[in-house]
């Protein structure tokens, strides 16, 4: 059975990609940062839990080591949204901190699990956001945005040296969703987003690598 690795899977997005990956027979490696408050994602059939704190660099880049030897996919779908707004020293300590997770954490993770991923012959895709793209122009949330620009670049160049393995890999916009984040009035549901970017990443091929995607297919502005 394929497998995949999805970050923060314990609510929300990752909660979602765990329920229906392991609905459709995929074995599951879901990470939490406290796997205490993981039970949601405890009760789905297939599914692995594994303790993971996207701020301990020593332990994203050692993850590869909790992984077999093939990974069919990997789902970087862990990060935070605060500070909201920057203005303090300590809001500018939290915002380093979120670049950590939000941008370093991931690319790193997929350093350390690439072998695994090429001997699958698999993919990697990032969430990212559309307030992540520069063309975006509604204002605020700069520490959050700034996180996902630089999310989004990574993933760029990872793309240039996944190539030559065979990985196709991608960001993705999930769109405004009702999570903690998106709060109740986003139009869309998990199920809705998670069903349409797994549409996206049925689809994502070599040709299509390295690319910054709705939840739709289209392409989002860089």
């Amino acid at each position: 059975m394929p497998t995949v690795l999805i970050t923060g899977a314990n609510r929300g997005l990752g909660l979602e990609f765990a329920r229906q990956y392991s609905a459709d027979g995929w074995d599951v490696i879901g990470t939490a940062r406290q796997p205490g408050d993981a039970a949601e994602l405890k009760e789905i059939d297939r599914v692995q839990v594994e303790q993971l704190e996207m701020r301990d660099l020593e332990a994203v880049t050692s993850f590869g080591s909790r992984v077999g030897e093939r990974l069919d996919l990997l789902i970087a779908n862990a990060g935070t949204w605060k500070p909201e707004q920057a203005t303090t020293a300590e809001d500018g300590r939290t915002w380093a901190e979120m670049l950590t997770s939000n941008t370093i954490a991931p690319y790193l993770l997929a350093k350390a699990v690439l072998e695994q991923v090429a001997a699958a012959g698999g993919k990697m895709v990032a969430i990212s956001s559309g307030l992540g793209s520069i063309a975006e122009s509604s204002g605020g949330y700069v520490p959050y945005r700034t996180s996902k620009v630089a999310l989004n670049m990574a993933w760029r160049q990872l793309s240039i040296e996944a190539r030559p393995l065979g990985v196709a890999t991608a960001v993705l916009d999930p769109g405004w969703v009702k999570t903690r984040m998106g709060g109740p009035s986003a139009p869309t549901t998990p199920e809705e987003s998670i069903s349409d970017m797994r549409r996206v990443i049925d689809g994502l091929t070599l040709e299509r690598s390295g690319g910054f995607y709705r939840r739709d297919g289209s392409a989002e502005p860089w």
